[in-house]
């Protein structure tokens, strides 16, 4: 029998659930069983249970048959307990190490009473951290063990299920359980303690309870809220037939009535809950249940003699509230220029369903994600009008990011574009449109420019060297106005959640771009490599590192030396970052020769992976897409821990394990030619690595996703279309592949002079 059952709802949660779930099973205190209920998460929460259940014999998994909210899927997990001590935590929060540790040693000190309470902190979508308020109260009563009629004050303690560790025996012979709806865990919190023969405190914060800014019936408004008024009255009247043998009742009825009262007012005073049309109603219930259970002599607040007293009160407040917010205003429209006052006008007029504006790498030009989807629509949706919004100073004839022949496009900050903007009915993009404010009805896709390998949103701003961009408030302001997100694997929908936590729907779609991989044949990839210079027979490896700047990864390559010790068998073709600029200095020699093409200015991305028989990256998200392929990837690692340490990672890519590592990884020029020449980049080895990496992270690519975010976002269909099978996805055959079929076509055989081209 395990010293404890910890028992985690789960729904909605799937970006904090592996922290959750890691906090317990990594605790020193191993006595414990983890029973995780999936509450018929309509994201992959259910499949994140059964992944941590195969791999660890202690979790419990509970896959319920329709949702039932997080009472009933508590209620139900302790059904299935076993532990001494039940504690519930929900699965966005986390415990804090050594938390199981303390309370055992806790519980064995005080004899195992019926709860012991303990302290939790408050963080916010920024991890910071704040105390919860109750450390005064659990001080007050850290000796000893007690009845709650003994020391009343511990009912000011916060009314939840996760800061208490109950016996079982106790929640069994109690009949204890949570509520059905909101405020479920109200009369658990107050019965666990009132009808406990022993209580014990732990003064030390064992929880972590994360704030959310949407996604919990706590953040968004309406009616539902009313439901507090009801709990805390079917709280009395269950208190009704006794106080737990409390020969005087009064304290403990005088610290309920008060805790009550404060969450009553700080619910109605949440503009985040209560909607201003029904503050008026309640304010009626919850001073009607005030006035119905407050003790005798205990005085009425003044705020609750009358809904016209309560405004009056909070009038000022309020008052100067909206003052601050006018200047505030004033301040902001003094700053905006003739053209940007046009947008405001302009979003009172009305949308045009018609139109898409699309807008890629902040502007520079047309490409990447909204590229793929704005060609898509012109196939399958051409009564939909496409214009890209791109900058002033926008390279559109090279980089690979021309606007398309025949495509309308706006200049950022010029009166087209702030119509545009104000009208259109779909905004597509990979960051955000400078100047937006979004508008009812306007429909914002965000495509997201690749898998994450560092952090990115708020995850980066823990890090010293995060890349500048927005700042927190204005990046989430960004995130407020998505309503849908693209998604190429479960790895990246995680990530999206934590890390840009708002409202938006996360489509599985695959990316868009990464279509191309897909529909293209073996006489494209063949047209591609003559266009680019690649020499017949040869091995072409594509270089595509990272950008420079406070996202830099690995020292830059010495092009000259590697090109040498590869030799000419070997041809690299180098694709500078667009925000990178050409390798610089070029050596005079490589300018001679063709061992080295600089491909920086090719059109399109994608066709330089089609034309290359391996990838040589560092640490650039590209090999998340390349890996499609299913093509060797070297990664060049110098430089790793540095990154690690200062920009945060998602994925551990030097650490050679299955689903981490995409093949093989080398230091240094010469570790990186030794690896060509072994054969190890295209070996045994590095297949089952790739294979494990692409079943990780190229779970939705299959060719269709343009089409389904076509058809879900831009025409309304309620459905995606289906994700092909893995066995039945046909990526473009490798350039070895597509000359071997020219040869057969030709009726001649080909000499390689080398087991592929590689494109570096």
């Amino acid at each position: 029998m395990p010293r404890f059952s910890v028992i985690v709802p789960a729904r909605g949660v799937q970006g904090f659930l592996r922290d959750c779930l890691d906090s317990v099973l990594d605790e020193p205190h191993r006595d414990v069983e983890l029973i995780a209920v999936d509450d018929c998460s309509p994201d992959a929460g259910g499949a994140i249970i059964d992944e941590y259940a195969r791999r660890d014999p202690r979790v419990v998994p509970l896959h319920l048959r329709r949702p039932s909210g997080a009472g009933p899927s508590r209620t139900a997990g302790a059904a299935l307990a076993c532990g001494d001590y039940l504690l519930f935590l929900d699965g966005d929060d986390t415990l804090a190490p050594g938390a199981l540790a303390a309370a055992d040693a806790r519980l064995r000190e005080c004899g195992d009473p019926d709860v012991l309470l303990f302290d939790h902190e408050r963080t916010d979508v920024w991890e910071r951290r704040s105390p919860s308020g109750d450390g005064p109260l659990l001080e007050a009563a850290r000796d000893g063990v007690f009845r709650a009629a003994q020391r009343p004050g511990v009912l000011g303690v916060a009314p939840a299920a996760w800061n208490r560790a109950v016996r079982r025996e106790h929640w069994t012979g109690r009949g204890l359980s949570f509520a059905d709806g909101p405020y479920e865990d109200v009369p658990y919190a107050y019965e666990s303690l009132l009808a406990a023969g022993r209580i014990a405190v732990l003064d030390r914060v064992c929880v972590i309870w994360r704030e959310r800014r949407r996604g919990s019936a706590t953040t968004t408004p309406g009616r539902h809220h009313f439901v507090v008024v009801e709990r805390y009255e079917e709280l009395f009247a269950r208190l009704a037939g006794g106080w737990a043998g409390a020969a005087d009742p009064l304290p403990l009825l005088t610290v309920l009535h008060a805790r009550m009262t404060e969450r009553l007012l700080a619910v109605l005073d949440d503009t985040d809950r209560i909607l201003p049309a029904d503050r008026a109603a309640f304010f009626r219930a919850a001073s009607g249940c005030i006035r119905r259970h407050r003790p005798a002599g205990a005085p009425l607040p003044a705020a609750l003699r009358s809904y016209r007293a309560y405004r009056s009160l909070h009038g000022a407040q309020e008052l100067r509230r909206d003052l601050a917010k006018e200047l505030r205003d004033r301040g902001e429209a003094a700053a905006r220029s003739a053209r940007r006052r046009y947008y405001g006008l302009r979003l009172h007029a009305p949308l045009d369903d018609d139109l898409v504006l699309y807008g890629a790498c902040g502007g520079p030009a047309a490409g990447c994600n909204p590229a793929a989807v704005e060609r898509k629509a012109r196939e399958i949706a051409p009564q939909l009008r496409g214009v890209w919004a791109v900058r002033e100073d926008a390279d559109t004839e090279g980089a690979g990011y021309a606007v398309p022949e025949g495509a309308d496009r706006v200049t950022v900050g010029s009166r087209r574009y702030w119509e545009a903007l104000a009208r259109a009915r779909y905004l597509v993009t990979d960051g955000y449109f400078t100047g937006a404010t979004g508008r009812p009805g306007q429909i914002c896709l965000q495509t997201h420019r690749g898998t994450p390998l560092r952090t990115v949103g708020l995850d980066a701003h823990r890090h010293p060297a995060a890349a500048p961009g927005p700042r927190p408030s204005r990046l989430l302001e960004h995130a407020d106005r998505w309503d849908f997100c693209l998604s190429a694997n479960q790895h990246s929908s995680e990530i999206w959640e934590r890390a840009y936590p708002s409202s938006y729907e996360t489509l599985a779609t695959g990316f868009p771009r990464n279509d191309r991989y897909f529909t293209a044949t073996a006489d494209d990839v063949r047209a591609v490599r003559a266009a680019l210079g690649v020499r017949p027979g040869a091995t072409a490896v594509l270089y595509a590192p990272a950008p420079a700047g406070p996202a830099a990864t690995a020292p830059p390559l010495d092009l000259v030396r590697l090109a040498g010790a590869l030799g000419p068998r070997f041809q690299l073709l180098v694709r500078a970052h667009p925000y990178r600029g050409a390798p610089d200095p070029w050596p005079a020699a490589l300018r001679e020769d063709d061992a080295v093409l600089d491909v920086s200015g090719h059109p399109c991305f994608e066709d330089l992976c089609l034309a290359a028989d391996a990838l040589l990256t560092d640490f650039s998200p590209v090999l998340f897409d390349y890996a499609v392929l299913d093509r060797p990837v070297v990664v060049h690692t110098a430089g790793w821990d540095a990154f690690r340490l200062t920009r945060g990672v998602y994925v551990d890519l030097p650490s050679g394990l299955p689903g981490d590592t995409p093949g093989v990884t080398a230091q240094d020029e010469a570790a990186i030619a030794g690896a060509f020449h072994s054969g190890r980049w295209d070996g045994p080895a590095a297949a089952s690595l790739r294979a494990a990496f692409r079943s990780r992270f190229c779970q939705y690519d299959d060719g269709l996703a343009a089409e389904r975010v076509v058809r879900r976002v831009l025409l309304g269909k309620d459905e995606l279309l289906p994700a092909l099978p893995p066995a039945e996805r046909r990526p473009a055959p490798a350039p070895r592949a597509a000359e071997r079929a020219a040869a057969q076509q030709d009726g001649a055989e080909l000499t390689l002079t080398g087991p592929g081209a590689v494109v570096v």
